[in-house]
């Protein structure tokens, strides 16, 4: 019986992760989609230097809400450097796959700007807290 108890403090403490990461990503993804949509829309830039530019804005909210309250209890923050060193390469790869589906949809297939959202906030996410909770904050 002793088994059960701990899978379940244990699923219910990965589906807390998974619900703050949920809310925290969703806030740094606006604050990327926000400086995206203004900079494409108001100001005529690359929609690829655009995203590059909310991005940042959205990596930088995105690492302090997540390493304080989304993974919080989770692992160790023995080393602030290596966690941030690899939170970094794990928002590359998230930039690199948004950054692939805006080339992909916006300027190859000549779709409207939002076309990209629901693969930037549907499939790059799941990988993203994958990455995040195995290897950053694990």
């Amino acid at each position: 019986m002793r088994t059960a108890t701990v899978f379940t403090q244990d699923r219910l403490a990965l589906f807390g992760q998974l619900v703050r990461y949920a809310i925290t990503g969703g806030f740094a993804s606006l604050v990327n989609i926000g400086i995206y949509h203004a900079g494409v829309k108001l100001f005529g830039l690359d929609p690829n230097l655009a995203w590059t530019i909310g991005f940042l804005g959205a990596a930088a909210s995105g690492y302090l809400i997540h390493s304080k309250w989304s993974f919080k209890g989770h692992g160790s923050r023995d080393n602030v450097w290596r966690n941030t060193a690899k939170f970094m390469v794990v928002s590359l790869i998230s930039f690199a796959l948004n950054s692939f589906w805006v080339w992909l949809l916006v300027r190859h297939f000549a779709l409207p700007i939002w076309s990209p959202y629901p693969l930037a906030l549907g499939v790059t996410p799941l990988l993203v807290f994958w990455l995040n909770r195995q290897w950053v904050f694990g």
